[in-house]
């Protein structure tokens, strides 16, 4: 039996296939947009001028200052220079940092936003905005930043680099993952998590073997979109929390991070989610152990596994696990000192995920 449940639908439009960035600039008029500051990554500045070049006269210039974590200085100088353009609209080309960059702008009362995504990380379909400040990151969900139109358009992808492909798409599985057990997950949510994984596990390692592969970037795309969709519809968790904490304190790299954290989080929360370990399972192959599965599949796509690779010390442990624990939110199992310090140090030393001490998948070992 199906029970009551509410599910929001978010109000934006996705244009999808190979050379959809040709349509950019009559997506940008029919919101009326007149005059679209380009936003973008100092590294991706050769691509956020050519889309620039491509809306023509509606283009009224560059910004190439977006960063990780998304430092809240960054993002007011932005904004200024955005309101000094006397801007209608922005267009984040790049990944999370440039579309985290136009979400703060949209935050700060500026312009509307269109995503024109990079990577597979997914962050394009969620009103979730984060800024980071005095080693802190906060995060939040505001309509306002939900960007209108995303254009997703492969033949953008294939300079992504083999790591970064694979760390994005895997930060993307981790918002599925989340959102299969979120207490607000619903049965939409819960297809589109199932499908958004199996895409993923399925596309990035033909996306490894040959980068040239559009097909495949074309299905780590989907993949992203339906994973993204996951996070902006359901409440983050332990995951999520970790990941932030370890972005704002340690200024640890986004994707990466996501990739060597997922598999210790899903161990520690699986025995009280059972029926989202089972759609993990199926998505995943039909295999029994998804959280196992996940930490195998990084190392046979060349992703990191341990957050020391990363640049984290093991004596930042004890203040990581605080700073999480202390973050409140939810969970489907109790977030403990004790338990959260044991996931850090197997997560710092890349040890196979494990599920926690007493509960029925610990003693099954």
């Amino acid at each position: 039996m199906i029970g009551p449940f509410t599910h929001q639908a978010l109000p934006m439009r996705v244009v999808f296939g190979a050379g959809s960035l040709a349509r950019l600039p009559e997506e940008v008029a029919a919101l009326g947009m007149t005059r679209v500051v380009v936003l973008c990554t100092p590294g991706q500045e050769a691509t956020g001028r050519a889309v620039a070049a491509g809306l023509g006269e509606r283009a009224a210039g560059v910004v190439a200052e977006a960063r990780m974590h998304v430092p809240v200085e960054v993002a007011r100088r932005a904004t200024a220079r955005v309101a000094e353009l006397g801007a209608d609209g922005c267009v984040a080309v790049g990944g999370g940092s440039a579309i985290g960059l136009g979400k703060a702008v949209a935050l700060a009362d500026g312009p509307p936003l269109v995503a024109v995504p990079t990577t597979y990380a997914g962050s394009e379909m969620t009103p979730v905005w984060g800024l980071t400040e005095g080693g802190r990151k906060r995060t939040g969900r505001d309509p306002r930043v939900l960007p209108r139109t995303v254009v997703y358009d492969a033949e953008l992808t294939l300079g992504l680099s083999a790591s970064t492909s694979v760390v994005s798409g895997l930060n993307a599985i981790a918002h599925a993952v989340e959102g299969l057990y979120a207490p607000d997950t619903t049965p939409l949510v819960s297809l589109m998590a199932a499908e958004g994984v199996r895409a993923l596990v399925a596309a990035l390692p033909r996306v490894v073997a040959d980068g040239t592969d559009r097909d495949a970037r074309a299905g780590a795309q989907y993949g992203a979109w339906l994973c993204g969709a996951v996070l902006g519809a359901t409440t983050m968790s332990l995951h999520h929390r970790l990941c932030h904490v370890l972005g704002g304190a340690l200024d640890l790299p986004h994707g990466p991070t996501h990739a060597v954290v997922l598999p210790h989080a899903l161990a520690y929360n699986g025995p009280a989610a059972a029926e989202a370990v089972r759609a993990l399972g199926g998505a995943l192959g039909g295999v029994d152990d998804p959280a196992r599965e996940l930490w195998e599949l990084a190392g046979r796509l060349g992703a990191p596994r341990s957050l020391a690779e990363l640049g984290m010390a093991a004596d930042d442990v004890p203040r990581i696990a605080e700073l999480a624990v202390s973050g409140g939110g939810a969970n489907p199992r109790p977030v403990t000192r004790d338990g959260v310090e044991r996931l850090l140090r197997a997560a710092w030393a890349g040890a196979p995920p494990s599920a926690p001490e007493g509960s029925p998948a610990a003693t099954r070992r």
